[in-house]
């Protein structure tokens, strides 16, 4: 197993946590457009809102175990 410095380590978490949280956001805002544009009512926005919200944590999922899994190697 290869040592590896703890500043590697560090700055590849801190990439990590923010591009969960963009993903987050960007996935939220989309669902919001998506919301507005297929009906424009509240109950639309809210659920396009919370559909982003879905596929942005499904995707920060994926995301963390594909790091994961790249760091066994």
């Amino acid at each position: 197993m290869n040592k590896r410095e703890n500043g590697d380590n560090l700055w590849r978490a801190a990439g990590l946590v923010g591009v969960m949280g963009l993903d987050i956001a960007l996935c939220i805002l989309l669902g919001y457009f998506l919301g507005n544009w297929l009906g424009g009512s509240r109950g639309w926005v809210v659920g396009g809102i919370l559909a982003g919200l879905a596929v942005g944590i499904f995707s920060c999922i994926v995301l963390v175990k594909y790091v994961l899994e790249d760091s066994d190697g």
